[in-house]
């Protein structure tokens, strides 16, 4: 995928090139690409005069800046002692089989990330997904695999 520089030009000038904004900055850009490019931080860092290495280590602080890009549709499983005694390591371990990637990867499509977090919040629902924001609760392993199935790339909703 090739980055637009000019993008990355006025996402940087939209804030007037102050240095204190560089979390917003580097928000904009994760959004607006799914991820942070490479090439992105350095054009950041070129355009305010700041070291890479200052953007790298605010990039890999906060959990919602992304290095690698992410798939179309992002899968999170809950792990979460509710929702792991109620089987989410079973329910992770079959997308994770079903899509053929480890939690953390994209399939090589980039159609679906998967991830695992600590708690999603909805302890009474484990085991509890989310796929893109969407909450889908008391998840068996049918109930896993027609989710999933259920997912289209047009349309983004499950079927």
């Amino acid at each position: 995928m090739e980055i637009d520089l000019k993008k990355i030009d006025q996402i940087v000038d939209k804030y007037g090139g102050d240095t204190a904004a560089y979390v917003s900055i580097l928000q904009d850009i994760n959004d607006e690409f799914r991820y942070l490019p490479r090439e992105a931080l350095i054009r950041v860092s070129e355009k305010l005069t700041v070291p890479l290495s200052r953007l790298f280590s605010l990039a890999t602080f906060y959990k919602s800046f992304n290095l690698a890009p992410r798939g179309k549709h992002e899968i999170h499983v809950c792990m979460g002692t509710a929702c792991h005694v109620r089987g989410s390591g079973r329910v992770l371990v079959r997308f994770a089989q079903k899509l053929k990637i480890e939690p953390g990867e994209t399939t090589p499509d980039g159609e679906y990330t998967l991830e695992t977090v600590n708690c999603l919040g909805a302890c009474a629902l484990g085991p509890l997904v989310t796929i893109d924001g969407r909450y889908h609760g008391k998840l068996t392993l049918n109930k896993a695999d027609k989710l999933l199935g259920g997912y289209h790339e047009k349309d983004n909703e499950p079927s």
